[in-house]
């Protein structure tokens, strides 16, 4: 394919630019305070699916040796 010369004019970069700009104005970003609760859910919450996932392991692991023994 041919390429397009007016793709790669100084003028379509700088409107690229400032398009982009514009976008990152809209976005809301959120405080400290905020961030930090989400920071804090997620980590409980990954702690809580780490244990449940350990739970099952240990079932699963005990169920296992049960068969395979008995």
């Amino acid at each position: 394919m041919a390429k397009n010369n007016e793709t790669s004019s100084p003028s379509l970069k700088r409107s690229w630019f400032q398009e982009l700009k514009a976008e990152f104005s809209k976005i809301i970003w959120p405080t400290k305070q905020s961030l930090g609760r989400q920071s804090v859910v997620v980590l409980v919450i990954g702690a809580i699916l780490a244990l449940i996932i350990l739970g099952f392991d240990i079932l699963i692991k005990t169920g296992l040796s049960y068969i395979i023994a008995g």
